[in-house]
């Protein structure tokens, strides 16, 4: 299972969250989020990881020529579509900086079913998306309300690797491990407060996902081997 930690905002997070062996960080680029960054602040914080932890730039209904001007001043690797946006535009701008990229799915308990939100998936696998990340559906917010979904409603043979989203945490996140899904992204559930990450909670939910890897280590000593 890959863990995405999403909402960084201080460097002693982000180097936190490399020393426990995440591996995606995501930075929110939608000014009215309590956790976005400026694109200094994004050049920052990138600087401070090593290779193979991918940067994940979350927008929301970004227009064109902002997304080409965050693209040529941040240097992440992946682009997390997390607005309105339609197969086509997604696929269009991701084109238009060469990104690979993710769409978010607010999946809605009351209007989906396992086969409309399989039927969207598709739509934006073939459109080019690299992956699909399922989260609950709020009628004012874009995201990071810390919400579950019906999980019920996942699909099992999804068209695209799926990244679950949405109310995770240590305490719960064992009873996703038999889901159908690829990665579990989280942001709330290793907070202190909206942006601020929480060492301990992050050390938890690592350690209640990727169990080979801490088998053999102290809760206070991450183990330098990979999972």
């Amino acid at each position: 299972m890959h863990v995405k930690f999403c909402g960084f905002t201080q460097l002693s997070d982000i180097q936190t969250a490399t020393q426990l062996g995440v591996d995606a960080v995501g930075l929110v680029f939608y000014p009215p989020s309590p956790r976005a960054v400026t694109p200094a602040q994004a050049q920052t914080l990138i600087a401070a990881l090593p290779a193979f932890i991918n940067v994940v730039a979350l927008v929301v209904n970004m227009p064109q020529d902002e997304l080409i001007e965050l693209a040529d001043t941040v240097p992440f690797d992946i682009i997390q579509f997390h607005g309105d946006e339609s197969p086509e535009q997604c696929q269009q701008l991701a084109s238009t900086v060469n990104k690979r990229w993710i769409k978010a799915l607010r999946v809605n308990a009351d209007t989906d079913s396992t086969a409309s939100v399989s039927a969207q998936i598709d739509e934006f696998a073939a459109a080019g998306a690299s992956s699909i990340l399922l989260d609950a559906y709020h009628q004012h917010k874009y995201g990071g309300t810390g919400a579950r979904f019906d999980w019920s409603l996942i699909p099992e043979d999804s068209s695209l690797p799926i990244i679950l989203a949405g109310g995770l945490d240590a305490e719960n996140i064992a009873t996703t491990l038999e889901l159908p899904i690829y990665a579990v992204d989280v942001s709330g559930g290793i907070e202190a407060d909206k942006g601020k990450k929480d060492a301990a909670k992050m050390k938890a939910f690592m350690k209640a996902v990727k169990r080979d890897r801490w088998q053999n280590a102290t809760p206070s000593e991450p183990s330098n081997t990979s999972s």
